[in-house]
């Protein structure tokens, strides 16, 4: 059993803490996807206003993008747990998907949402400026919560709800816009657009704090491989986004191309929210949605520094160094509290 070797394990070293595999992959993950969460946010912003001579890629078009690199990629994953065998990998792929219809059917949920959630956010980047755009996203952060409570029955305690708290307002903090942010050459957004960009700001905080607790559940649930339910869920999604694609921008697509305003900025945002719907799969199965939104939160605060030191549009405040260590201490908080204690005596 794994819990009896890290038993022995530790009783090798006495007084030498060691961390067990889970461990190691839950900070790893979470690593990973706060490194994922800032290239996504600095190259998406950077994609969104990089002066084009032709048409500007489709949002639905790089959303779908993404799903087939992501399907290609957890393909792969399951090729490689399957021994490089094809036989292996289409025995493993029939008898998962296609012989358990029901299990597969139940990813089309939080395919849906997700496919909303991902061209939402190209409507709030298009609506709102960033410092607003990205203190109200942090609303998924307690939604998440909301809905891990009422759907996983996970108890939180005081401690944990206060470090919800301080994070909310730590982010606020730091992403709260200053006078030098404010100038003639700055783009002065109608009452019209900035409600819609609040609007899908809130359905994709909703729709983040639902589909990804539903993914969770399903995942801790079942003993499917991840690779497996993130090929699922990739399926989902590349029908819904082709949908989607085809309802709002079939007209474009005819005339331009699918790939139309492609480049290579492009080409690494599509690969960074490839990523990142695998890095957020294994944070949510090695560690839980809340934790996935401080790792989120961190990287706010890191892409705001590369804003600062590389491209000189950020100057810091008080409050800026204020937020930044209530959302760190946030951070610390809440894991520890989540730290399960040990009796000395059963060591």
């Amino acid at each position: 059993m794994a819990s009896g070797r890290e038993q022995i394990s530790a009783a090798e070293v006495p007084g030498m803490p060691r961390l067990s595999a889970s461990a190691k992959l839950k900070y790893v993950s979470l690593g990973v996807l706060v490194l994922q969460t800032t290239s996504l946010v600095l190259t998406m912003r950077y994609s969104r206003t990089l002066p084009t001579e032709g048409p500007r890629y489709l949002a639905s078009s790089a959303v779908v993008s993404a799903e087939v690199i992501k399907i290609i990629a957890c393909t792969m994953l399951v090729f490689k747990d399957s021994s490089f065998s094809v036989q292996t990998l289409n025995l493993v792929l029939r008898e998962e998907i296609i012989n358990k219809p029901w299990e597969t059917l139940k990813l089309a949920i939080p395919a849906g949402i997700y496919t909303l959630q991902n061209n939402v956010l190209y409507v709030a980047l298009s609506n709102l400026d960033a410092a607003t755009y990205q203190v109200t996203y942090q609303l998924k952060i307690l939604t998440t919560a909301l809905f891990s409570v009422s759907m996983l029955s996970k108890k939180l305690g005081a401690y944990q709800w206060l470090s919800l708290l301080i994070l909310m307002m730590g982010v606020a903090f730091v992403q709260w816009p200053s006078d030098s942010a404010a100038g003639p050459e700055k783009k002065e957004l109608s009452t019209g657009s900035q409600f819609v960009g609040l609007l899908a700001v809130l359905v994709a905080c909703f729709s983040s704090g639902f589909a990804g607790v539903y993914f969770e559940k399903i995942l801790k649930e079942t003993k499917q491989s991840v690779w497996i339910r993130n090929i699922q869920l990739g399926l989902f999604g590349l029908v819904f986004g082709l949908a989607g694609m085809f309802a709002y921008d079939g007209k474009r697509v005819l005339e331009d191309g699918m790939f139309q305003g492609y480049n290579s900025v492009t080409c690494v945002v599509v690969l960074l929210q490839a990523l990142g719907g695998l890095v957020v799969a294994a944070v949510i199965k090695y560690a839980d949605n809340i934790l996935k939104g401080f790792a989120t939160s961190l990287s706010i605060i890191l892409s705001t520094f590369i804003s600062y030191f590389w491209l000189n549009d950020f100057d810091p405040t008080r409050l800026f160094f204020l937020g930044a260590l209530m959302v760190i201490a946030a951070t610390f908080l809440y894991g520890y509290q989540r730290k399960p204690v040990v009796s000395p005596s059963k060591v």
